[in-house]
């Protein structure tokens, strides 16, 4: 109730309970809201710089008071649950539970999201999983899968920035981290050869250590195509912007907010037809940018057909002595880029137009737009209000307080950091107050104190 226009510095009556409350409108609008625009909206209110301590915990207050707390937003949990699967026949849900204390684990809930990619580079969030620890969670199901996540139904490959963060810690070395990397994103035999030789010329327990490694799980020339030429695990991190702000509330509303963002999502990917037609068919963005480009590049290849079938062909750039091989029956080429795209490459074109053959046929289905639109033909269905749901009558969930994490503070970084993160790999620091080098923003020894009033 204070009408004075500004707080003092040392002002008693702005805790982090008066902060919650002035910031709960922020809240409900948008949960996942940063700390520093809620530093921004005390300070443009009161005149009055808070620490990022207050700020944090103010958020925390308010989401417990927006969105419920921890025990009811669980026992909440079934019953939406119930309703979405009766309104939506097809949808799964499964449900496990153990027992409410299991000899005092200190374990923090994670959201797991399995994710795909249409034919227009757009991701595609296809299942959740909420577990208690993300790494035993996904072995445990591996385990009891029964072979569902071997070949061929999956295929296990691995990241090559983190293979070369594991070469980096190995041997020390990162003149020879960027080789590693070359040698996982060689499209060829021939290109894997090569750079693999490099490596070894420069120490053969280099070469000895990728050996370990078999090659189908991380080099492009040996994968089968399984992996479609991606090569990191940073896919996933893509559809942290369709769940922006469904993290950080209790576990009912961090579900019902999944819900509407992949309705939100579904819909207006259904509704984008961004359609280019060249021949009477209908090709997803992504892969009209790969044709065009190859079709810009065909005209100055020289082109020798090696077979009656018009299947086998030798190919020349005039400007160089390279020469490849395109076989169309197999679909690859000597390049690389044919079979790990599945979209015809330059050589391919030329191909093609020096036989008179159709080059759409060597354009995977994947791209038509037709199938793009099939992965956006599911519809969600309103819930509606929950005072007209029927009645609950399943299990009730108890949530256990052996895996609640404290909130009494700010939030401490629990990822484990190793050479990617290395500040020598990504350059000196900067201070973003003064430019120079050396300090952050924080210890800038150019910047004044905790601001009072006025300031």
């Amino acid at each position: 109730m204070c009408t004075i226009g500004t707080i003092s510095q040392d002002h008693s009556k702005l805790d982090s309970d008066t902060v919650a409350e002035a910031i709960r409108p922020l809240v409900e609008t948008d949960p996942s809201i940063k700390v520093k625009s809620i530093i921004a909206e005390v300070q443009s209110r009161f005149n009055y710089t808070i620490s990022y301590r207050k700020a944090w915990l103010a958020k925390q207050k308010s989401v417990a008071k927006v969105f419920s707390g921890w025990e009811e937003s669980y026992q909440a949990l079934p019953w939406w649950l119930s309703v979405m699967v009766q309104k939506i026949p097809g949808s799964v849900v499964q449900i496990e539970t153990r027992p409410l204390y299991n000899e005092n684990e200190e374990a923090q809930g994670t959201l797991l999201v399995a994710v795909a990619q249409d034919g227009n580079q757009n991701i595609v969030p296809i299942a959740f999983a909420l577990v208690e620890d993300r790494h035993k969670s996904i072995r445990a199901a591996v385990n009891r899968s029964g072979g569902d996540w071997q070949p061929p139904r999956a295929w296990w490959m691995f990241c090559i920035r983190h293979i070369g963060s594991n070469f980096l810690r190995a041997f020390k070395v990162p003149h020879l981290q960027k080789l590693v990397v070359n040698i996982g994103y060689s499209r060829t035999v021939e290109e894997y050869n090569i750079n693999y030789k490099r490596l070894e010329e420069r120490g053969e327990a280099y070469a000895r250590w990728c050996d370990a490694i078999e090659l189908r799980h991380w080099v492009l020339a040996f994968d089968e195509g399984h992996r479609w030429g991606h090569m990191t695990t940073n896919l996933v991190e893509c559809i942290n912007s369709v769940l922006k702000g469904a993290r950080n509330p209790p576990v009912s509303t961090l579900v019902q907010a999944i819900y509407y963002r992949l309705n939100e999502l579904f819909t207006r990917k259904s509704a984008e037809t961004p359609e280019r037609k060249r021949a009477g068919f209908t090709y997803s963005a992504f892969a009209q940018q790969r044709i065009e480009a190859s079709m810009q590049q065909a005209g100055n290849i020289v082109v020798h057909r090696f077979d009656r079938r018009n299947e086998v062909f030798e190919v020349r750039k005039m400007t160089t002595e390279n020469v490849l091989v395109v076989d169309l029956a197999r679909r690859t080429c000597d390049c690389g880029h044919f079979q790990v795209e599945r979209i015809p490459c330059h050589h391919v074109i030329a191909c093609c137009a020096n036989q008179h053959l159709d080059w759409q046929l060597y354009v995977h289905n994947v791209y038509k737009m037709t199938e793009v639109r099939k992965v956006y033909r599911f519809e969600f269905t309103p819930l509606g209000d929950p005072q007209t749901w029927p009645a609950y009558e399943g299990p009730t969930l108890v949530a256990n307080p052996a895996l609640r994490r404290t909130s009494k503070s700010r939030p401490k970084l629990t990822r484990y950091l190793n050479e990617m993160d290395s500040r020598d790999m990504r350059g000196p620091r900067i201070c973003r107050f003064c430019g120079s080098q050396g300090h952050s923003r924080s210890r800038c020894p150019q910047r004044a104190g905790p601001s009072g009033a006025g300031s």
